[in-house]
């Protein structure tokens, strides 16, 4: 399973649209990614997103920029869904805090695939020069198959 998103795929012309299509793309159970009638269903039925109403065709409006100004409580729900802040659908955020928010995803949809998942589980409990030592193995393997670096924020959990 591939563990990266790409960025580009379904964008449409609005930073909206474009957030949107990255999360349908990435947020959603190991499988099918979701439809847009699931997500509307799942909204619009749900108490926990303020009683808002959405439907299919609305939301492939904002999928594909035909709309782009949604009301605040849609996109508080949308947010609520994919488990993001409102600032991010609503491009409130600074670029480095929008890139965290996507750095996150990637971690979820990493985490997804059971072997990332096992060798994560397997290094709890390792001394850290141990930990150092598998992500350098890592590294090295990444290089030899001309894979991407790892992301710049892969250190960042040491920092928190």
């Amino acid at each position: 399973m591939a563990t990266g998103v790409d960025r580009s795929a379904g964008d449409a012309g609005s930073p909206l649209a474009q957030r949107l299509n990255y999360l349908f793309a990435a947020m959603h159970p190991p499988g099918a990614p979701y439809t847009n009638a699931h997500v509307a269903e799942e909204i619009s039925r749900g108490e926990e997103y303020g009683g808002v109403t959405l439907t299919e065709q609305y939301l492939s409006m904002l999928r594909n920029g035909r709309r782009a100004n949604p009301s605040p409580d849609v996109l508080r729900a949308l947010a609520k869904f994919f488990a993001v802040p409102v600032g991010y659908l609503m491009g409130d955020l600074s670029a480095s805090q929008a890139a965290r928010v996507e750095e996150e995803v990637r971690f979820l949809v990493a985490m997804r695939d059971q072997r990332v998942r096992a060798i994560a589980l397997r290094s709890v409990g390792l001394p850290p020069e141990v930990q150092d030592s598998l992500t350098t193995i890592i590294s090295q393997f990444r290089q030899q198959m001309n894979l991407p670096s790892d992301p710049p924020d892969a250190g960042r959990e040491e920092r928190s």
